[in-house]
């Protein structure tokens, strides 16, 4: 990756049920304890003729947001790429060796 271009961050997290891919200049650990915030989003420059609905979906829900607090524990992975990609959410399949960090118990009072 060249020194001129900031880098770019393919960031896959897990919430409600579904996956998201999404492509960011800046990730960092928040303030708030136990997230990561994300900022600037990068979203695919296509041609007005395809339009891919996935990512024009993705496009819409993060409209206007500045910064996304993620939590921690929702991150599948992070990786740092020399391109931005297509911004996807996909259904989450239990079909992986992937485990959630343990949680204490919830106490509903």
């Amino acid at each position: 990756m060249s020194k001129e271009q900031p880098p770019v961050f393919r960031v896959i997290f897990q919430n409600q049920g579904q996956v998201f891919e999404l492509y960011a200049q800046q990730i960092f650990q928040s303030e708030l304890w136990g997230f990561m915030e994300i900022e600037e989003l990068i979203f695919g420059e296509r041609s007005q003729m395809l339009v891919d609905p996935a990512e024009e979906k993705l496009k819409s829900q993060f409209e206007g947001v500045k910064r996304s607090f993620i939590p921690v524990h929702s991150i599948i992975r992070i990786d740092e790429v020399e391109r931005v990609g297509t911004a996807k959410i996909s259904e989450a399949t239990s079909t992986g060796n992937i485990m959630h960090f343990p949680m204490p118990p919830r106490s509903d009072k």
